[in-house]
């Protein structure tokens, strides 16, 4: 068939069908979206056992809870930043932090607290390095902004996350922190790991068919927002991993590698209060004001929240 007579035959089975009140929105993104996957099937010469096994491997992933990996692994949450950030210029918006995915692993209720938090349960002190970031929010102009909030959640010593790695205390590694006075934010925590999908996942057998790898670097993701400001979802990816530019979830970007600098000053130690060297990163954001014309930068999907 011809897209001609693919497009009438999806008009005609999920158009011309309907009796009851229809959703224009969704029945536009139904039909492009069937007409093209027809057309993939023709085109390919997808076979009937394909079909069912694709369908089979989506209901396996959902099942899993993998498909937000997926989304991240395939590059779809890459391509809606990239799309959000050709839009945001045609609309006069920049400057700001980059923006980056968001992941499939926030968990809303993280615990408060204003200016500094300390993230870890201390279970690891031993077995990792002691990592501090800081950093300030402020607008395009350079204006500090206070009682900003900033989401802070990353990884454990085996590149795991709390609440869904239930061997962990809850939060652990997870932190909502509003910006003192002068702009300011500040976490006590310890170094995140990268980690890779699991092995015998859904996601990893999809990309070991493509003769690709699920690894990611080190990094921490970021929620930061303040009224009248554009809501920034970001991370920074830690310089010096094997894979920070091969991020099988493609979300390093230029301006968000961050240098882990090691303290080892006695002095700078027990002002601290560590008894012990440390890693040490800034990370500033910058926000950008909000216009009314503005498309939102809100995304509605579902989360966690424990």
């Amino acid at each position: 068939m011809n897209r001609e007579q693919i497009s009438a035959l999806v008009k005609k089975m999920n158009v011309d069908t309907a009796t009851g009140e229809v959703d224009k929105r969704l029945q536009e993104i139904i039909v492009r979206l069937v007409t093209d996957l027809f057309q993939a099937i023709d085109e390919l010469d997808i076979q009937p056992s394909e079909v069912w096994k694709g369908l089979e491997y989506l209901t396996d992933a959902g099942q899993a809870n993998e498909l937000g990996l997926l989304a991240a692994g395939l590059g779809l949450e890459h391509f809606l930043d990239l799309r959000a950030d050709e839009i945001d210029l045609k609309a006069g918006l920049f400057g700001g932090t980059p923006r980056t995915i968001e992941g499939p692993l926030y968990v809303a209720g993280a615990p408060e607290s204003v200016g500094f938090a300390r993230m870890d349960d201390g279970s690891e002190s031993d077995q990792i390095d002691t990592l501090i970031i800081e950093g300030t929010v402020s607008d395009t102009e350079g204006n500090l902004i206070e009682n900003a909030k900033v989401e802070i959640w990353h990884a454990n010593s085996l590149g795991n996350y709390s609440f869904f790695d239930k061997s962990q205390s809850e939060f652990n590694l997870r932190r909502t922190i509003f910006a003192d006075e002068h702009g300011k934010y500040a976490a006590l925590t310890t170094m995140p790991v990268g980690y890779g999908c699991p092995p015998e996942g859904t996601t990893q057998a999809l990309l070991n068919k493509l003769g690709r790898h699920g690894n990611r670097p080190s990094h921490v993701h970021y929620f930061a927002s303040a009224p009248n400001f554009r809501k920034l979802t970001t991370q920074f990816n830690i310089e010096g991993d094997q894979y920070l530019w091969d991020d099988f979830a493609f979300a390093t970007r230029d301006g968000l590698v961050a240098t882990a600098v090691e303290v080892t000053d006695a002095s700078e130690i027990a002002r601290r209060g560590l008894d012990k060297p440390f890693k040490h990163i800034t990370f500033n954001i910058v926000l950008v004001k909000d216009t009314a014309t503005a498309p939102s930068a809100e995304v509605e999907r579902r989360r966690v929240c424990a």
